[in-house]
């Protein structure tokens, strides 16, 4: 039995979720009220996914407007639905018109055409029309991502104005990091950090204390773009403007996090030839038409390798140690290219290439290539020489290796760099692909070496 005296930080999310299901069995609104009011969204969250589902109605209904808001911005779209549909829309419209206008956009994406009507008429007229803006913008670019809760002032005021307009907005957004300085015509011009307030004089000019270079990006700039731009500047926030540098909005740290996260999961799926996203709730057939075109297309680039396999039957019939060590030269081949791959990929997440970073890149990960194909080369010689009692046979397998660790290494890093500049996102360049093209590359390496040395081997 749960003790009701127990704190919230002191129990688990069973003891948690078990004392919440009392409290709704038991009707005790303002017991469950005051345990809310200690919670934070995300565990919030966490607690209504692990309430039984027939409880989920009664606990909405126990939860005040600004609760379900911030419920709502820590769920999946699917659980947003499923708590748009149980509370109705009138309901749904109050606490709409509290949550944050960009995370609102997002979700309301995701409703049919008569049923984003319903929602944006019953919602406050200007929250509506803000929200409509938003979802003007194109997704994943500044304007899709963008908040427009910010906190603007004139030049002409005083430190003074700005704190007590700042105390006016507070409660208003959570998205308060400056103050964002605009003239008669909303275009920015200055910006203010709230450590430039504390420090100023209480009766000094706005337009004395701001900075007037201010970085800003375009409404339509490209999400990642963003993105790297905050994390290059260590920013907490960056104002979004039009064509005439009106400011529209601002895109914040915690957007640039979600941004981020979205990138690198879709160049996990690719990198995986996956496709589309496949999480653990993904139907067995969801999950195999997702991944089946890449893998057929590949099924038929990997024919190849037998075709090359069958053009060296006659040294395969004479030397069939060689057999022995196809797998493991294949193998490392591979694996080398998907490593360079997966080092670019995440390179272009946060450098701007430039000619000279290109080129510093490849040298970079051809002597990588040299330095690993030598020390695994010389290794394998080795076994291979002891196992055969055959000093050119293990240099047959030794060179073979080295050539196409090279050769797989600068596959893996040349191959997205190529379709990165001719305008292929480079994750497509996915780790199957590079394994399969280093399959063949490393057969006709090794037997082409094997063929040509044959009447020493014998």
């Amino acid at each position: 039995m749960i003790s009701e005296e127990v704190g919230v930080e002191h129990m688990n999310a069973t003891q948690l979720t078990v004392l919440v299901i009392k409290y709704i069995r038991e009707a005790k609104r303002d017991s469950l009220q005051t345990l809310l009011e200690e919670l934070h969204p995300y565990d919030l969250a966490e607690l209504y996914r692990s309430l039984p589902e027939k409880h989920h109605f009664k606990f909405l209904t126990f939860m005040n407007s600004k609760q379900i808001a911030d419920l709502m911005m820590e769920l999946d779209s699917d659980m947003q639905m499923e708590v748009l549909q149980k509370l109705g829309i009138e309901k749904s419209s109050k606490v709409m018109d509290i949550m944050d206008n960009d995370d609102l956009a997002d979700l309301l994406a995701e409703l049919t055409e008569e049923k984003l009507d319903e929602y944006l008429s019953a919602m406050q007229k200007d929250e509506s029309k803000t929200v409509q803006q938003l979802m003007s913008y194109p997704p994943e670019t500044a304007g899709g991502i963008m908040t427009n809760e910010f906190v603007w002032i004139r030049d002409y005021y005083t430190v003074r104005d700005a704190v007590d307009k700042f105390k006016t907005f507070a409660e208003l957004t959570r998205n308060i990091y400056y103050l964002y300085v605009i003239d008669e015509n909303k275009k920015l011009v200055g910006v203010v950090s709230y450590r430039d307030l504390l420090l100023a004089n209480i009766d000094e000019k706005i337009g004395d204390i701001m900075f007037n270079r201010v970085i800003s990006v375009p409404i339509d700039m490209d999400q990642e773009e963003v993105a790297q731009l905050i994390q290059r500047y260590d920013f907490l926030a960056v104002p979004v403007v039009d064509n005439s540098n009106e400011l529209k909005g601002i895109v914040t740290v915690d957007d640039v996090i979600d941004v981020f996260i979205e990138e690198a999961n879709e160049d996990i799926e690719k990198l995986s030839a996956s496709g589309k996203s496949i999480d653990f709730n993904t139907k067995a057939s969801v999950a195999s038409f997702r991944r089946l075109p890449w893998l057929i297309l590949l099924l038929f680039i990997g024919l190849i390798s037998g075709s090359i396999l069958d053009g060296f039957e006659a040294t395969l019939e004479q030397v069939v140690a060689l057999i022995f060590f196809m797998p493991m030269i294949a193998g490392m081949t591979g694996n080398t290219g998907t490593q360079s791959l997966a080092v670019v990929v995440r390179g272009l997440v946060t450098n701007t290439l430039e000619k000279r970073t290109i080129l510093k890149l490849i040298w970079r990960e051809f002597k990588v290539g040299i330095i690993i194909g030598l020390t695994c080369g010389l290794l394998v010689l080795g076994v291979a020489a002891f196992w055969q009692s055959s000093l050119l046979f293990g240099f047959v397998v030794g060179v073979s290796l080295l050539a196409t660790l090279i050769i797989g290494t600068m596959s893996g890093t040349i191959i997205p760099l190529i379709l990165y500049r001719i305008g292929i996102d480079p994750a497509v360049a996915s780790g199957p692909l590079i394994t399969t093209l280093n399959d063949i590359f490393s057969l006709l390496i090794y037997f082409g070496i094997a063929t040509s040395l044959i009447h020493y081997l014998i």
